[in-house]
């Protein structure tokens, strides 16, 4: 397999599907477990043929290597890294939106394993696009799209130069409600209305969001804590207070 800084392993079978669906063109090349004869490998390897990419068949122990942190399922593709995207893109996105949009805005988190465990989570919930700014926050490097399980592949994650100008223009211009996360409110998420145009703000770990930040958001929200620590890992609180909204959603 080729060592490229610039592509990533993506393993397992609803992950290498959900890639080549995504990102078809992104997809290099994929690797199946040459001893398994199963109709989903059967169905992998018709698929990413038709699609021109190309498949090769190899022992088990090849994709352990290759994987030694997943369960492949028998399946692994080499994808090239994922691009984020910028202001313009995100606002094409949601011009061309007509139902209440949802978003999840990451203030300053800089490890990789907790922006693709949120890209997974996001994905999960029916996110639109993931927001963060440039600067010390992570990208889309390997780890990350490896932890996100091929939601990096179909979450837009969106980078911006100015995160609080941008939090401004969509609360402005797209009327969406910015519900900010943080220890020490008073209101809790489960009291809050999470339906219409909403966006969800996380901060950094440790730190929580920055000042401008904060300002921009409507409202802040705690999430109730029954036991001796003080915070959740950021992705873990980001899935909460994801699924809280599309548990409101869909009542």
């Amino acid at each position: 397999m080729s060592s490229r800084s610039d592509s990533h392993v993506v393993a397992g079978i609803h992950a290498v599907r959900s890639a080549i669906k995504h990102g078809k063109n992104q997809v290099d090349q994929l690797w199946l477990d040459l001893s398994r004869k199963d109709k989903r490998l059967h169905e992998l390897e018709v698929e990413a043929k038709q699609l021109g990419i190309r498949v090769s068949r190899t022992q088990k122990k090849v994709l352990d290597e290759m994987s030694p942190d997943v369960n492949h399922q028998g399946a692994v593709a080499q994808v090239k890294a994922p691009s984020s995207l910028g202001e313009k893109q995100l606002y094409n996105l949601l011009d061309g939106n007509d139902s209440p949009v949802l978003l999840l805005v990451l203030d300053g988190v800089t490890d990789p394993h907790n922006l693709g465990a949120c890209l997974r989570s996001a994905d999960a919930a029916g996110v639109a696009a993931v927001i963060a700014p440039k600067d010390k926050s992570a990208g889309l490097t390997p780890v990350a799209c490896k932890v996100a399980s091929g939601a990096a592949e179909t979450i837009p994650y969106v980078q911006v130069t100015n995160l609080a100008r941008t939090l401004d223009k969509l609360k402005n211009d797209y009327n969406i409600w910015l519900i900010g996360t943080a220890g020490e409110a008073e209101a809790s998420l489960y009291d809050t209305d999470l339906k219409g145009n909403l966006g969800i703000v996380m901060g950094a770990e440790g730190k929580g969001m920055r000042r401008l930040t904060r300002e921009s958001c409507d409202a802040l929200v705690k999430l109730p804590m029954q036991g001796s620590v003080e915070s959740l890992n950021v992705s873990v609180a980001a899935g909460v207070c994801l699924f809280e909204a599309v548990r409101q959603r869909s009542a």
